[in-house]
């Protein structure tokens, strides 16, 4: 992955405050506030997951070559904004924007992964195109390369969702995912969540799938 450059986004903050409230530019005319709290679970929050997950990936793109540019630095602070993490990616012009999370569906047997791409995207057609190209390939990596399964409750099967209402993926003008990796209400995807084992994996899946993305 020399001379690539991959923007990876550990969604949320390690810090949440009222102020985060506020509403922002979310693309399509719409608004939403700055960030939102996340989900949790037997006192695992979503933060926390998403930024230790965040930290094994990085590494393993740096050792592939690949340039990473975080959307933040840290897990202790608050912030940035949903927008202003799409202008980071936006300025970064990177080859590609992973966006990691993970979901709290409350409904019974809710588990497993899935892709979130946007179909309204400012960076017009052809990179929602590739968007769809790159959720693919991941997914496929993930579906290679850890226990986790495919969403039960989204996506029809697919591990992959439209969506229109994503400021982070709507304001940029690159290929971009956001990554559900499991339902934090589900007691078999947080035993997943919580081992740094399966971590390692998503990362290496995900790493995997990009290099045979880009390639």
């Amino acid at each position: 992955m020399a001379g690539r450059t991959i923007v990876v986004d550990p969604g949320h903050n390690g810090v949440w405050t009222t102020a985060l409230n506020r509403q922002v530019p979310a693309g399509n005319g719409r608004t939403k506030p700055c960030n939102s709290s996340g989900t949790a679970a037997g006192r695992y929050a979503e933060h926390a997951f998403n930024w230790d997950l965040a930290s094994v990936l990085v590494t393993q793109l740096r050792d592939l070559g690949a340039k990473v540019v975080l959307t933040r630095s840290n897990d202790h602070g608050s912030g940035p904004c949903v927008n202003i993490r799409a202008q980071i990616t936006n300025d970064a012009k990177p080859d590609a924007l992973v966006s990691l999370h993970a979901d709290g569906n409350l409904a019974k047997g809710a588990r497993g992964y899935h892709f979130i791409i946007s179909s309204t995207m400012v960076g017009g057609s052809a990179v929602e195109r590739q968007s769809r190209a790159l959720a693919t390939q991941l997914r496929n990596a993930l579906d290679d390369g850890t226990d986790l399964p495919r969403s039960t409750y989204i996506g029809g099967g697919t591990g992959i969702h439209a969506r229109t209402d994503i400021a982070g993926l709507n304001l940029i003008r690159v290929p971009g995912v956001m990554l559900e990796v499991g339902n934090m209400r589900n007691a078999a995807d947080l035993a997943l969540q919580r081992s740094p084992a399966f971590r390692k994996a998503v990362a290496t899946s995900i790493a995997k799938g990009l290099v045979r993305w880009l390639d």
